[in-house]
C-alpha cells in the first residue's frame, strides 16, 4: 500500500474521502432513526438515509477511480 504524498495536507480536497465521510454521515443518521421513538422514524421514513448513504458509498468509489487535477495547486 502506497499513501497519497502530503496525504496531511490534501486530504480534505479529496472527493473520496468527503464523499465517505458524507455517506458515514448518513448511515449514522439511519442509526439514529432506528433508535428515536416511532414517531420521529414515521417522519422520517425507515431506510431513507441508508438508501441515501448507499449512493454516496457508490459516488465515493467512482471518485475513488477519478484523477483529481486540482491537488496540485
Amino acid at each position: 500500500m502506497k499513501l497519497i504524498d502530503d496525504a496531511g495536507k490534501v486530504w480534505h480536497k479529496l472527493w473520496s474521502v468527503r464523499l465517505a465521510l458524507l455517506g458515514a454521515l448518513f448511515s449514522a443518521a439511519e442509526f439514529a432513526v432506528s433508535l428515536a421513538p416511532d414517531a420521529v422514524a414515521d417522519v422520517v421514513g425507515q431506510g431513507r438515509f441508508a438508501a441515501v448513504a448507499f449512493v454516496v458509498g457508490i459516488g465515493a468509489a467512482i471518485a475513488r477511480l477519478v484523477q483529481q487535477l486540482r491537488l496540485k495547486e
